[in-house]
């Protein structure tokens, strides 16, 4: 960590521009293009920070400035549109469809389908700023009250943290890295960073200070933003290892002691005033749509972390109609509450929340940190939402703490829940479109379900979404006899999020929807079922790996198709069906071709006290699967307990079993839990295609998956070959029993 706080060398600035400092909102008129927002020409010339958010501190000396590092040339291929096929060349930044330079630009997929006229970050906040400069934008809670920021106040603090970046020294195309829960601080502060003309690089908040070290070192993070102390120990750690970084910004809490180049949220703010107004303005000028604004890295489940790059075009495109193909609404005709709780980090959460909020005027009110913990139901039912996102986890956990509510709750309102659940279920199965409900459906809608919705605080929810992982239809059959939908949207890091959506106008079940209007796909090595691997293209599509050439070109074409890894199929009316990964495909010693999602759904749905299932077989003689059971999570720590969930308890109940713990049912090999695991997984192979996709042998784990466990990753996906280490001689104990 550097040792002094001497003035950096802001490589950004213009130096020919004047330094005299005005007041923030006497800048602001002056530097609003004709024509800006009313709004923001009525703020009081004396608009200050502490009336936003914080209040100042003094500010400090900083630290030295650095230049950019130099790096291999951006490659790509000429093209036009995806069926124009052009030999391999190396190409000038403004002809290439991919780079690997964090300072390259690209060609854009511009073609009639995806017309829309490239934009800027900040031209689109500009627009939102015309429109919806008084509403709200962001509402967080304080001292147990909420308080609320207009677009027109986010917009300052975005070009006030803008400025702070630039006096710190953040240099083009570096980053801005922020290692934090979702806040309006992590809100201003990336738009900031995209305003300074760097790049915004989020980092999971579970992550080891070897795995920031990796992310911050890779990124080029001038400036680390953190929320709490332990963050900021973490980047104390390895900071010696990080040439490029410059300083640290806390929020949420102070620093244990004052640290050289170490700043609080005030005091950074209070180092935008040093800064001219024209300064910032030139870089925001200069910006390109086709330069890369943000760094989402890849969760590394099979092997290192790749930074995926993605342009200003990538997140203005995606923001306006991927969100457009959700039925998410502008607010000049319904303002969108959303709730924000996961990891900005992910790109779904990102473009969800912080780029589609912007470009429609949402209002974006952020759970407490301990939202996964437990307190996400209490600020859904504060804010009650009308577009809510989870990961199918998230989803599940809500289900799992209905149904234990309901085991406890008296005779008559269980048997009034389940029949009310019934029968919406069925109408919703046989006339998933239909909007005239029998009398039965509507009475059991307003007796009981609607007060269940409302408990969970959807009462005003129209669209619910799930991405990033498969979700079991038990799950999605739950919901609808809630009568609540839950629509899939597909996509990756890659494609700036959405690339399919669903919709109230656009749902069909087991479907991750219809391919966003504008964008492109084709299956590709098609099989019999017609199951390929999904390629897509369109302005969705990233620009390339961060330094990895060789991944780029593993991802794109020659056409530039962006290869997924995923299969699926696509039905007679363009509905998408993910039938899983071309990586996780099982070939077995005897040359099947296995699919093990599909096999891992079908299990527990046969069987509800399973929480994972893993098929393992690969180069095997035969199939075998690792089970984990359903248990509570310990409220502090989110970790697996020894506790069965109810619905465990009562699957144990039903077979003949008294366990009440994981311990009781793994460790004594409880005999009526096992038989009944047994039968259940005979019922599965009974349904399989073919011999080779039979479950042969099968062992229970004595822990449930978890993010610390390793076995899960920050979004709940299953790392696979995580699990086939650490469990290596569970494993080998199925196939070495065989030859014996």
């Amino acid at each position: 960590m550097p040792d002094s706080r001497a003035a950096p060398q802001e490589s950004l600035l213009d130096a020919s521009l004047g330094t005299t400092q005005e007041n923030l909102g006497t800048r602001l008129l002056n530097r609003l293009p004709p024509g800006g927002p009313e709004c923001v020409r009525k703020l009081s010339l004396n608009l200050r920070y502490q009336q936003e958010v914080r209040p100042h501190m003094k500010s400090r000396s900083l630290t030295d400035g650095q230049t950019l590092s130099k790096e291999p040339p951006s490659h790509a291929l000429k093209l036009s549109t995806p069926e124009k096929v052009k030999d391999a060349q190396l190409n000038p930044p403004e002809e290439a469809l991919w780079t690997t330079r964090a300072d390259g630009r690209v060609r854009l997929r511009i073609d009639p389908i995806c017309s829309q006229t490239p934009r800027t970050v900040h031209q689109m906040f500009s627009t939102t700023l015309d429109k919806y400069g008084d509403l709200s934008a962001m509402g967080f809670k304080q001292q147990g009250t909420w308080e609320h920021i207009s677009y027109t106040q986010y917009y300052l603090l975005a070009r006030k943290a803008a400025k702070g970046f630039l006096k710190l020294g953040l240099e083009r195309a570096h980053s801005v890295a922020i290692l934090a829960f979702n806040s309006p601080e992590w809100f201003f502060s990336a738009v900031g960073a995209v305003f300074a003309g760097g790049i915004i690089t989020g980092i999971y908040t579970t992550s080891s200070p070897e795995a920031c070290q990796y992310i911050a070192y890779d990124c080029r993070a001038n400036i680390i933003m953190v929320d709490t102390q332990k963050q900021l120990e973490k980047i104390l750690k390895i900071w010696k290892n990080l040439p490029h970084l410059k300083a640290v910004v806390i929020y949420g809490e102070p620093p244990p002691t004052q640290m050289p180049s170490v700043y609080t949220m005030e005091e950074f703010m209070e180092l935008g005033n040093e800064v001219p107004e024209e300064a910032l303005d030139t870089i925001i000028n200069a910006q390109k749509p086709n330069q890369c604004c943000t760094l989402v890295y890849t969760s590394g489940t099979t092997g290192k972390p790749k930074g995926v790059m993605l342009s200003q075009d990538n997140i203005t495109w995606t923001a306006r109609y991927g969100s457009q193909a959700g039925d998410i609404q502008p607010a000049e005709i319904q303002q969108e509450v959303v709730v924000s709780y996961l990891p900005l980090s992910h790109i779904a959460a990102q473009i969800y929340d912080l780029w589609t909020g912007i470009q429609w005027g949402a209002q974006v009110c952020f759970a407490e940190p301990d939202a996964l913990k437990g307190s996400l139901v209490n600020t859904l039912r504060e804010v009650e939402p009308t577009s809510h996102m989870g990961v199918p986890r998230v989803w599940e956990k809500i289900m799992e703490q209905i149904q234990e509510v309901a085991a406890q709750s008296g005779f008559i309102r269980r048997k009034m829940l389940l029949w009310a659940m019934s029968v919406t279920l069925e109408q919703n199965l046989t006339c998933p479109s239909s909007d005239l409900k029998p009398f039965t459906t509507r009475l059991a809608d307003y007796l009981v379900l609607a007060k269940v919705r409302q408990a969970l605080g959807f009462a005003k929810c129209q669209k619910n979404f799930y991405g990033a992982a498969p979700m079991t239809a038990e799950t999605q059959h739950f919901f609808l006899g809630l009568n609540i939908r839950l629509y899939a949207g597909y996509g990756l890091s890659e494609t700036s999020g959405p690339h399919f959506m669903s919709s109230p106008y656009n749902y069909r079940l087991y479907s991750s929807g219809k391919v966003v209007p504008g964008c492109r796909v084709k299956l590709v090595n098609e099989d019999a079922e017609g199951i390929g691997e999904i390629c897509l293209w369109g302005r969705t599509i990233f620009m390339g790996y961060l330094n990895m050439e060789d991944k780029t070109c593993e991802a794109i074409d020659p056409e530039g198709w962006l290869h997924t890894g995923d299969t699926g199929r696509l039905d007679a009316d363009g509905f998408l069906y993910i039938t899983g990964r071309l990586k996780e495909l099982i070939i077995t010693a005897g040359g099947e071709n296995v699919p093990p999602v599909p096999i891992e759904e079908a299990v527990k749905t046969e069987l509800p006290i399973i929480s994972n299932a893993m098929l393992i077989g690969d180069q095997r003689k035969f199939l075998s699967m690792l089970l984990t059971l359903k248990c509570t999570l310990d409220p502090d720590t989110f970790e697996p307990t020894d506790n069965l969930t109810e619905q465990a308890v009562e699957f144990c109940q039903r077979v003949g079993s008294k366990a009440t713990m994981v311990s009781e049912v793994v460790g004594k090999k409880d005999e009526a839990v096992y038989q009944a695991i047994e039968e259940g997984i005979q019922r599965v192979n009974m349904n399989a295609a073919a011999r080779p996709y039979h479950i042969q042998k099968w062992a229970i784990l004595e822990r449930d998956f978890s993010i610390s466990g390793g076995e899960l990753g920050p979004t709940m996906k299953l790392k696979r070959l995580v699990v086939l280490e650490k469990y290596k001689d569970v494993i080998d104990s199925f196939y070495q029993e065989q030859n014996k």
